[in-house]
C-alpha cells in the first residue's frame, strides 16, 4: 500500500529541510518526497499518516555488536532486581552465570526492540554468533561493515557516536532507496541533536511500521 509520512519537517540529509514535508513510501522504497501539497498531489490515493516533529532517514548503531553481545538487556520483569538499563562490565559478570541461551536470546531480542525505539535502521556488524545474526536478520535491520573498535561504554543512542545528524543517519533521503525513517518529537535539527535519539516517535524499516511511541 501506498503511504505518505507527513511532519512539520522534512531533514532529507544532504539536501534543505522541507517543512511541511512529506515522504511517499511504496511497499519498501521511497518513490517521493517534498512539501506535504505536492507530494500528495501526485499520490492522491495514498494513506496519509501524520507525525509530530522531524521526519529523517533512520539512524545508523555503530555499537550494535556489543549492545547485543556484550550487554545483558533486562526483561522488564526483572526491573526490580536489575534496571531498566543495559547491563554492562561488573555488572554483566556478576550474572553470567545465570545467563543460560534462552536468558541470552531474549536479551538480544530486547536490544534490538530498543535500537527500534531509538530509531535505529542500520546496525555495524559482524555477528560472529549465528543467533545473533539471526535475530538481526529477522528484525529487518540493515547490517553494514564496521568502522573500527568504538570507544567507551556502547549506548543505544547512535547520537552518542553520530554527534550530529549527518553523523547519525545510514544515508540520506534519496528516491528509490528502501524506505528506512525515524520521527522525532523535536521543533527542528538543533533541538534533534540536543536531545538525541531518547525523542524518537516513529521507526519505519523497509515501508513497515516497525515502532510507535504509545
Amino acid at each position: 500500500m501506498l503511504t505518505v509520512h507527513a511532519a512539520p519537517l522534512v531533514l532529507p540529509v544532504g539536501a534543505a529541510g522541507v517543512d511541511g514535508g512529506a515522504v511517499a513510501v511504496d511497499r519498501d522504497r521511497v518513490v517521493a518526497f517534498g512539501p506535504y501539497d505536492v507530494v500528495t498531489a501526485a499520490h492522491p490515493a495514498a494513506r496519509i499518516r501524520r507525525w509530530p516533529g522531524v521526519l529523517t532517514p533512520g539512524l545508523r548503531q555503530w555499537d550494535a555488536v556489543p549492545l547485543l553481545t556484550r550487554c545483558y538487556h533486562p526483561d522488564p520483569r526483572e526491573a526490580d532486581e536489575l534496571g531498566e538499563e543495559p547491563l554492562t562490565g561488573a555488572d554483566l559478570e556478576r550474572l553470567a552465570a545465570r545467563l543460560d541461551e534462552p536468558r541470552r536470546a531474549g536479551s538480544v531480542r530486547r536490544g534490538l526492540q530498543r535500537m527500534l525505539r531509538h530509531g535505529t535502521t542500520h546496525v555495524a556488524g559482524g555477528f560472529a554468533d549465528p543467533a545473533v545474526r539471526t535475530a538481526v536478520g529477522r528484525a529487518g535491520l540493515t547490517v553494514v561493515p564496521p568502522a573500527g573498535a568504538p570507544a567507551g561504554e556502547p549506548d543505544l543512542d547512535p547520537f552518542a557516536r553520530g554527534r550530529d545528524l549527518a553523523g547519525s543517519v545510514h544515508g540520506p533521503l534519496t528516491v528509490g532507496a528502501r524506505a528506512d525513517l525515524a520521527v522525532f518529537d523535536v521543533p527542528d535539527e538543533a533541538g534533534l541533536c540536543a536531545a538525541g535519539a531518547t525523542a524518537c516517535v516513529a521507526t519505519v524499516l523497509g515501508g513497515r511500521l516497525v515502532y510507535r511511541r504509545r
